[in-house]
């Protein structure tokens, strides 16, 4: 029995760090192929409403890093799902009637719908007319954001179940109905984490638009072709930083809402991502951690009091600047859970690692937006960039909001632990605890699956998305450095109605 025991602690550290993998592997590829698909069609509209082939060319040429991002994105993703029947069965048995709907909408609904279009706006040109060409690629967009919901739908119950009542005599939670579907996907915490999901990804792809724009921009000119410079890649470059500083500053506002929201449906997330130490008004906002333990000697905080209170509460001073801190809301998870759980139970995540998670990301989408505003300014008027080192600098920061957006799903992902499914104390307070829609991670994993399975598994993805991985970027690489060809009639293959028709990769 000793023996099972320490096995499946060993399996359940190994599922966590499996899902842990293969999720920042594919977390790495979706919010470019969300930003980016909405952007290629925009390029294409404007052509196909302008007539200046320039759209035309930027919307094939962005479109390949498209599907090769979509492409791999596909690969990584499929393992994700495995995962729940697999890893984690006993969680999958718990909220599969909840966790399946959205899921199942996601594959039968937008999956399908952006792979058609997408296999439409590859092979169709010269086929199909203009207009239906460019609907294609708008579809696949509205595929791919409509993905997006659902898939934060599922997740944003693990954060904060709605729509659910749990069944005693099954012993699993379940859908309370068609409303209780629609609770799900139209909940508070998944509009706010939809919201600030989409703005994230049109940051990650307005600076991939722009960064590698920039860069042949500068090129173009150091080859004497600054035509090409001025009436190619300025105006790509223009569309991608106004997009970035757009989807930046809407992801500062919708992470200051949902932060707020946060606290109040995760608390103890936001305690440890936050550093609030102890209780109390007027808390000064949290700049470092210097140790693994949230405790106040560890915190150096900045001297504006009540600035973190400002952020939570809308409140500098006064009793509505109040914070809970970790011993606080240690003591209520204890008081709700001590008799189905024992006394023993850590109910606040790994707080250096949330803590560095949150500054990291607000940290980068800052930088991002900063260099948004920066590229503009030097664009303005007929100004070009022609500096290597300019170009260098956002050639170098294009990994910014990817890392970014992937600290925030660490932060989470991570932030919610010890629970899979985090219990809602505001929409269940009318609810005995032991009733309460809710479930330890640990209570998560498989019970038949031994550790040298997982771990197996485990290294054989790593390796596989290293792989993946290197090729995603050689590729991605190669169709850049190969940039666009002026004297290519793109124009003509629209024109084209044999059946003889070639695909260049993309075209």
């Amino acid at each position: 029995m000793v023996e099972r025991k320490v096995n499946q602690v060993e399996a359940l550290d190994l599922a966590r760090w499996q899902f842990a993998i293969t999720t920042v592997y594919h977390f790495v590829l979706v919010p470019l192929t969300i930003g980016l698909s909405p952007l290629v069609a925009y390029m294409q509209t404007k052509w196909l409403r302008s007539g200046d082939t320039k759209w035309l060319r930027l919307s094939e040429f962005f479109g390949k890093i498209l599907l090769i991002n979509f492409a791999l994105g596909v690969a990584t993703g499929i393992v994700q799902e495995f995962q729940f029947g697999l890893n984690w069965s006993e969680y999958s048995r718990y909220v599969g009637d909840i966790f399946g709907a959205p899921l199942a909408f996601e594959a039968l609904l937008a999956f399908f719908m952006e792979s058609v279009f997408l296999g439409i706006w590859i092979f169709g040109r010269g086929r199909i007319s203009p207009k239906a060409h460019t609907v294609s690629i708008w579809l696949v967009a509205l595929g791919t954001n409509l993905s997006a919901l659902f898939i934060l739908a599922a997740n944003s119950f693990m954060q904060n179940p709605v729509g659910a009542v749990f069944n005693p005599e099954t012993g699993r939670a379940e859908l309370d109905g068609t409303t209780g579907f629609l609770d799900v996907v139209l909940s508070t915490t998944t509009l706010y984490a939809f919201a600030h999901a989409i703005a994230a990804s049109l940051m990650v792809a307005g600076t991939l638009v722009a960064g590698f724009s920039i860069w042949w921009m500068v090129r173009s000119i150091k080859q004497n072709n600054e035509a090409e410079a001025r009436e190619l890649w300025k105006p790509a470059a223009q569309l991608g930083l106004k997009v970035l500083a757009a989807a930046g500053i809407l992801a500062i506002g919708t992470g200051h809402f949902i932060g707020q929201h946060i606290y109040h449906v995760q608390p103890t997330k936001m305690i440890a991502a936050m550093g609030i130490a102890e209780s109390g008004e007027a808390h000064p906002l949290a700049l470092a951690m210097t140790g693994t333990e949230l405790t106040h000697d560890n915190i150096i905080a900045l001297p504006i009091p009540g600035l973190e209170s400002f952020m939570v509460t809308n409140h500098f001073t006064g009793e509505d600047s109040y914070l809970m801190g970790v011993d606080e809301i240690q003591e209520k998870f204890e008081d709700a859970f001590a008799e189905e759980y024992g006394n023993d139970v850590n109910y606040m995540p790994n707080p250096f690692i949330a803590f560095y998670s949150f500054r990291i990301m607000m940290a980068l989408g800052f930088a991002s937006t900063g260099l948004a505003v920066l590229g503009l300014l030097l664009l303005r008027g007929n100004n070009l960039i022609r500096s290597d080192a300019i170009s260098k600098l956002y050639i170098w920061s294009l990994p910014f909001p990817f890392i970014a957006s992937t600290f925030g799903w660490i932060l989470t992902e991570m932030g919610r632990q010890p629970w899979v499914v985090y219990p809602n104390f505001k929409g269940q307070a009318d609810v005995a605890p032991s009733e309460m829609i809710k479930l330890l991670t640990e209570s998560g994993v498989s019970q038949s699956v031994l550790s040298i399975e997982v771990l197996l598994s485990m290294v054989i993805f790593t390796v596989l998305y290293g792989v993946l991985g290197v090729v995603w970027f050689v590729l991605i690489r190669r169709y850049v450095r190969e940039g666009i060809n002026p004297t290519k009639d793109v124009e003509a293959l629209f024109d084209h109605k044999s059946d003889d028709l070639k695909l260049s990769f993309a075209y």
